[in-house]
């Protein structure tokens, strides 16, 4: 049997879509409430409420319960992970992490993360575009799974998560897919600024690719692949979480554009903008790899307090540089 950890957005939605082929589905929630909600209403109110849930997924509380199982994807915030893989008493044999970030307080990946806390297990990650919504509803979705396990694991895991409408790719690169879901969060905020701002498309489209660049850059320097980094879980999430408000990092970023401060959206807000917490870590982890990411910095000094529009001008007046990231000189970026 199959658990999900974690029912927020996205792992309800991921309970909902793994029940769609009428298989049990276990749903771990943190909320008593919740847990009794989702199993007398099959609604989840709080995080997903468009979604009326298959009557095969059934919520629990237990973390006991969840370590009996023998496939769990784990998709809570990124920043309790450790905590909640160390209150299980014990671990299934094949972790899949959903959750997509740094660990603030000591720059760890969440497979690192994951392998500490789990050191019998094998880790996976599911990354790629995927609106939680659109998947609750069973819209044709693709993702990349980075098996850190291999062709075995995959063979195990692949009929595990795919279903009709949610198709996984294989991939071995689990720094790749893990870089790409991570940056792309950060750089979703500094979209949503320049839509704030009403900067237009050209801005945003530039954005993108300069940011694509910078993820590319940190990316490669951590060991993952260029190809890994241009596939779902890299180029294709950061499309999609660039351009549109269903994603909460771009709405921050809106926010923020339109001169609101970050202090008070993050304590109004119920759901993690994750890339509010990964953008100082990712900026301190990049200066101590020697890895130029400008845009990445601008989003950090943002969240700080800085205004949006001086962030924007300070970008705009960086020197020129060729498309590969050297100046005119030919020193690198």
């Amino acid at each position: 049997m199959i658990g999900v950890l974690g029912a927020g957005a996205w792992g309800t939605a991921l309970a909902q879509m793994l029940a769609s082929d009428d298989r049990d589905v276990v749903l771990w929630a943190r909320e008593t409430e919740l847990v009794e909600e989702i199993n007398a209403q099959h609604t989840n109110s709080i995080f997903l409420p468009s979604a009326t849930l298959a009557p095969n997924v059934r919520a629990t509380g237990d973390l006991a319960e969840m370590a009996k199982l023998d496939v769990l994807l784990l998709v809570t915030p990124a920043q309790h992970l450790s905590a909640v893989l160390s209150g299980m008493p014990s671990i299934p044999r094949d972790l899949v992490l959903c959750s997509k970030g740094i660990e603030q307080s000591t720059g760890r990946l969440m497979s690192d993360v994951a392998a500490d806390a789990a050191p019998g297990s094998e880790v996976a990650v599911l990354s790629g575009p995927t609106f939680a919504h659109e998947v609750a509803a069973g819209l044709p979705t693709a993702v990349t799974l980075a098996c850190g396990g291999g062709r075995e694991q995959w063979k195990r895991l692949s009929p595990a998560v795919a279903r009709a409408s949610f198709r996984p790719y294989y991939s071995d690169d689990v720094i790749g897919a893990e870089i790409g879901g991570a940056v792309k969060n950060v750089l979703a905020i500094a979209c949503g600024v320049v839509e704030g701002l009403n900067l237009g498309q050209n801005a945003r489209a530039a954005l993108i690719a300069r940011g694509y660049a910078e993820m590319l850059r940190y990316g490669e320097a951590l060991g993952g692949k260029a190809e890994t980094l241009a596939g779902l879980c890299g180029l294709g999430d950061l499309v999609l979480t660039c351009s549109s408000t269903s994603s909460r990092n771009f709405s921050l970023g809106k926010a923020l554009g339109e001169g609101r401060s970050a202090a008070d959206l993050m304590a109004d807000r119920k759901t993690v903008a994750e890339g509010a917490h990964t953008a100082p870590v990712l900026v301190e982890l990049a200066e101590k790899q020697g890895v130029a990411m400008p845009i990445a910095t601008a989003v950090n000094e943002l969240l700080g307090g800085a205004p949006a529009r001086d962030i924007v001008s300070k970008l705009l007046a960086r020197p020129l540089r060729d498309e590969q990231g050297h100046d005119a000189k030919g020193g690198a970026e």
